[in-house]
């Protein structure tokens, strides 16, 4: 039986004759034992609710009902990646503190983990929010493609980057204000910064990067301390923005949730231009249509782990996560409540299953990439792993038609930012 809508958070629970109040998920008592109330009574309640549950219709939900579950799942899906942020935190601790290769090994794991949570919160971008509004920390958090000789050595350059150079202290402070400075590869902080250093470079066409935990060790590689202390203070860095993030969406606060949740129907038009923009310009367009024309490996966004074909699955999830109103967290908790399908559905049924649909086809299509991707990328247009690829960005392009014909049926006609965003 689907919630019905008084409120995101409360599952109504339907009365059973007289026995009073009664969940209908009850179960009838073991067999050989007594209720306090008679079979007959159970019984005849059962038999009006079957009667009554296929022809049930939950009433349409309002604007403010879909846009207080959607604030629930984005803080829920930022503290989820916070959480998993600070698991990969204390995995390079640990790592720092003995560098080894299992160590190393343990600290790969927790980054690709944070990084399964982080990409379901990127169709939460893209409307001016806390993460990549104005001063936003976005740019610290999720830049690429990176030019890897800004952060550290590479083949052939030895003395390259900011751990090579000692005139540059490292720190949280110079960090960030080194990042992107004269130039948008010069990326000094976030996922990638963090990945670079777990892997480096990836030479290896079966496999991502093979960085050897001896890079950190004293007397077996250059600036070893440096390189420590960066990947130390970089991490922390990730942690502190995700944290401000996860805060700007904590109920019960004045934050930009409270701004958020004031106008119902704003709110919608953000959450359309969130996934829309994530859908067509961002994933189709910047992180697979650039590299299947280029075919180049530094224009896959996690080039050093390969973990590309996981971060597109990731968003596809994200997009599906909003349109329907469902997220399944950390500990395996779905939440689930109004939704923009939901909203949609009751306007026009038929755009709504469109739509459901196609996000269905996108999430299966994107899991059917092989990793890594660097390869798929490659060769004529008939090659396997090119049309797995294309098979993504033609069903991500029917998707964003389809939010925009959603959008649309219910009075939502300018998908852009022309007004000012909440503060």
């Amino acid at each position: 039986m689907r919630r019905a809508y008084p409120s995101p958070d409360l599952v109504q629970s339907m009365p059973l004759s007289e026995c009073g109040a009664r969940n209908v998920t009850s179960l009838p008592p073991p067999s050989g034992r007594r209720s306090g109330c008679s079979a007959m009574s159970f019984i005849r309640a059962l038999t009006v609710l079957l009667i009554a549950l296929p022809g049930r219709a939950d009433p349409a939900p309002n604007p403010q009902q879909v846009a207080q579950h959607y604030a629930a799942i984005v803080e829920a899906s930022y503290v989820d990646t916070l959480s998993a942020a600070r698991r990969l935190q204390r995995a390079i601790e640990v790592l720092l503190a003995r560098p080894s290769a299992a160590h190393l090994d343990s600290a790969r794991r927790a980054w690709r983990e944070a990084r399964e949570w982080y990409g379901q919160t990127e169709p939460y971008r893209f409307y001016g929010g806390p993460i990549d509004g104005r001063g936003g920390p976005e740019p610290r958090i999720n830049s690429w493609p990176i030019d890897e000789s800004y952060i550290d050595y590479v083949r052939g350059r030895p003395n390259a980057g900011i751990i090579n150079n000692r005139a540059l202290p490292i720190n949280a402070g110079e960090l960030a204000r080194l990042n992107q400075r004269e130039g948008g590869e010069n990326v000094a902080t976030g996922w990638h910064a963090i990945e670079f250093l777990l892997w480096g470079q990836d030479f290896d066409d079966a496999g991502p990067g093979a960085r050897s935990h001896e890079d950190f060790v004293d007397g077996l590689a250059p600036n070893a301390a440096r390189r420590r202390q960066y990947l130390r203070v970089v991490t922390a860095l990730l942690v502190q923005d995700l944290s401000g993030v996860a805060n700007a969406w904590a109920p019960g606060r004045a934050n930009y949730r409270a701004n958020f949740l004031r106008d119902a129907n704003e709110a919608l038009r953000r959450m359309f231009i969130g996934v829309g923009s994530l859908a067509r310009g961002e994933l189709a367009g910047e992180r697979l249509e650039v590299a299947l024309a280029t075919q180049d490996q530094e224009d896959e966004q996690s080039c050093f782990s390969d973990n590309t074909h996981r971060d597109i699955v990731a968003n596809a999830q994200g997009l599906e996560n909003v349109w329907l109103g469902r997220y399944r967290r950390t500990g395996g908790l779905l939440i689930e409540g109004p939704s923009l399908r939901d909203l949609v559905a009751a306007r026009d049924p038929t755009i709504a299953e469109q739509t459901t649909h196609d996000l269905a086809q996108t999430l299966e299509a994107a899991s059917a990439i092989h990793p890594p991707f660097d390869q798929e990328i490659r060769g004529g247009d008939e090659a396997p792993g090119r049309q797995r690829v294309r098979a993504v960005i033609e069903a991500l392009k029917r998707v964003s038609e389809d939010l925009v014909r959603s959008a649309y049926s219910i009075g939502i006609t300018r998908l852009t930012l022309s007004q000012p965003r909440p503060r």
